[in-house]
Order: structure tokens, then C-alpha cells, then sequence
């Protein structure tokens, strides 16, 4: 009976186990519950055992039942893959290619990519959008972009695949007439929290309520990379910036490098890396511009 087996068995299995309760399963499918309990009953008496123990409130995995879930999510996986392999080779040659990509990756690095990809491909048009944190995610979820290349948002959403570019240095910095570029090093956290730190926030809804390399209570936010250079320049706050943009001023005096204590919020560098729907991963077009991405 278990050739009689079916991936939708097994879709409808995880999402009865990921979800909690059969109807929570049949939300998410856009199903009956009563096709749901039907599902797994069948699925069930094909394995010859119980996979949920049905005696409580809501059903609970037997011990079978969390024995099996890894590989039902296994062979789920494989078969997205198989499938979007599949598509990927139907469709040939992307007719468009649509990146969202991080403020903080290198402008230098990104045009010589572009260039590069523009005489290779140049019968296909390239609509790139610069965002920050989830909003370079976001539209990947959505599928408004077939790519998207991130660094400021540190989670990988489990629908996507990743692959690793390069790391952006990063570093601290204040106006030169700014209180903490007087202080010498290390500058104690206690210290930099009790004046304005400039924090780069998110157009998205994906980082609502969570904060990244906050250290004072006193945070200006901006959606902008440029303003937030702009107010560092301007004394109005110190914060994080990517090296890559501020190493001229660093050189200058304009902007001097804040050497704060060691701290678990404030990372070092921030790893690049490109992102795809496990079910839409890019075609021939999408491929080479990741390369090129990580070559140039």
C-alpha cells in the first residue's frame, strides 16, 4: 500500500503537523478540514500506524508521527526541486530580470556587474530595486522579483535558497566634532547609548517589532542610507555604516571611527549573499549575474 503513496499525502501530513490542528492544515492548504482528516486517515492506514494521537483538544504526533515528519519533509523538498528544475529548462532564457538588492552592497561592485551583465545579456532588460532589511526580502516572497540580494535582513524565510557572495565591512562612525569621536577606545556601550544613534530601519512589515545593532534608547530612524550618511556628516548622531561608503571621509578627519566595546549587536561585517523561491529559482540570465556578482 505505500506505492500507493502521494506527494498531496504528504504536503497535507506536514502542514497538519507545522500548523497544530487539522483546520489550521486546511487553511493554509485552502481545504475542508474534513478532506484534511480524510488525508491523513488514509495516509495513516497506508503506513499501518497512527501518526497523530487525536485523543486531546488538538491532535498531537505520535511518536511515528515526529519520526516521519523530517523525511516527509525531505521528499517535499526534493520534488519542489525536481519541479522548479523542470520549469526553470521549459522557460529558456529569463525575458526580464528583476533583482531587489541591499543599500548597504558595494554601488562600485553592483555597476561593473551590471556592465558586465548588460553586454552578455543585452537582450534582457535588468529592473533593479535598492531596499533595506525585509524590503529586499519582501518582494521575493511576493514574487514581484525573481532575486534578491541581501545582507541587512539576517533571516533566510524557509520557502528560499541562498547563496553566499562576499562579506561588507562595516564600522562605526561619528562626525569629527561629534562628543564620542573624543572618547578613547574602546567606548563603553553605556557610554554611546546616551546619545543619538541613527538606525536604518525597513519599509517592510517583515522586521516589525525586532531591532538590529541597537545600542541606544535614543534612536533616530531612518529608511534611508543616504540620510543617515548625510546626519553622520552632520553631527546629528553616530551609527554603522558599511566602510565601503564612508573610508573617504575616514581618511579626510570628517568622519572618525567610534572603537566601541565588544558587543553582540554590533557585527563587524555583513555577509552578501543572493536569494531565490525554492520553487522559482533563476534561469540562465539569473545565474550569471549571481556570478558576477561574487567575481567582480
Amino acid at each position: 500500500m505505500l506505492d500507493a503513496m502521494s506527494m498531496d499525502q504528504l504536503r497535507t501530513f506536514i502542514a497538519a503537523a507545522e500548523e497544530g490542528s487539522f483546520s489550521a492544515a486546511g487553511r493554509k492548504l485552502r481545504r475542508a478540514q474534513s478532506v484534511v482528516s480524510q488525508t491523513l486517515a488514509n495516509l495513516e492506514l497506508q503506513v499501518g500506524f497512527a501518526l497523530f494521537d487525536r485523543s486531546g483538544r488538538y491532535p498531537r504526533l505520535t511518536e511515528q508521527g515526529r519520526a516521519l515528519l523530517d523525511a516527509a519533509r525531505a521528499a517535499a523538498s526534493s520534488m519542489d526541486g525536481f519541479k522548479a528544475k523542470a520549469r526553470t529548462l521549459a522557460e529558456g532564457l529569463e525575458a526580464e530580470l528583476a533583482v531587489a538588492v541591499d543599500v548597504m552592497f558595494p554601488i562600485a561592485r553592483l555597476t561593473e556587474a551590471v556592465r558586465a551583465f548588460h553586454h552578455e545579456f543585452p537582450g534582457t532588460p535588468l529592473r533593479l530595486d535598492v531596499e533595506a532589511l525585509g524590503a529586499v526580502v519582501q518582494p521575493l516572497l511576493e514574487r514581484r522579483c525573481r532575486l534578491a540580494v541581501v545582507g541587512s535582513y539576517p533571516d533566510v524565510p524557509p520557502e528560499c535558497e541562498t547563496g553566499f557572495l562576499f562579506e561588507v565591512p562595516l564600522v562605526a562612525v561619528a562626525a569629527a566634532s561629534h562628543p564620542l569621536a573624543a572618547l578613547p577606545a574602546p567606548i563603553a556601550r553605556s557610554e554611546a547609548a546616551r546619545h543619538v544613534q541613527l538606525i536604518l530601519t525597513d519599509r517592510s512589515s517583515l522586521t516589525e517589532g525586532r531591532q538590529f545593532g541597537v545600542v541606544s534608547q535614543q534612536g533616530w530612524r531612518l529608511a534611508d542610507l543616504g540620510a543617515k550618511h548625510a546626519f553622520l556628516r552632520a553631527g546629528l548622531g553616530w551609527g554603522g555604516m558599511p566602510r565601503h561608503m564612508v573610508e573617504d571621509e575616514l581618511a579626510r578627519g570628517i568622519l572618525v571611527e567610534l572603537k566601541l566595546e565588544a558587543s553582540p549587536v554590533l557585527g563587524q561585517a555583513l555577509s552578501m549573499y543572493a536569494s531565490w523561491r525554492k520553487d522559482a529559482p533563476p534561469g540562465p540570465a539569473g545565474r550569471r549575474f549571481i556570478e558576477l556578482l561574487r567575481e567582480v
